[in-house]
């Protein structure tokens, strides 16, 4: 026979993180309603994740600005990713190491120099 006694401190560890997951979710809300601060406009119900209103055509076109600030979000995320493990191995890596990382953060800075100068960064 299984003892589940053993289960008993992980399904304590369940209970409470659901608990205070419910109560961080759902007691801002009630305390919102309850003081008054819910009072939802027009203003305040519209699309705001990608910079403009939704369209019914999903193939109308619209500035690629969107992508190339996604992409270079993506590209310098993915730089300060590969940079922490760098700076730790550094000690075993040695010169080679240090070079093959200035060499990824020189070009990185050449392609940030060349959309600077495109004028990927300017927003109207």
């Amino acid at each position: 026979m299984v003892d589940l006694s053993q289960y008993l401190p992980i399904l304590l560890f369940l209970a409470i993180a659901f608990g205070l997951s419910v109560l961080f979710v759902f007691l801002p809300m009630g305390v919102s309603r309850l003081t008054g601060a819910h009072n939802p406009d027009a203003a305040k119900l519209t699309e705001y994740e990608c910079g403009f209103p939704a369209f019914e055509d999903a193939r109308s076109q619209f500035d690629v600005r969107f992508y190339l600030v996604a992409i270079s979000f993506i590209i310098f995320d993915l730089e300060a990713a590969f940079l922490f493990p760098w700076a730790v191995s550094l000690g075993e890596t040695g010169w080679a190491g240090w070079l093959a990382m200035m060499t990824f953060l020189g070009i990185l800075a050449i392609g940030l120099a060349y959309e600077w100068k495109k004028g990927a960064l300017d927003w109207e």
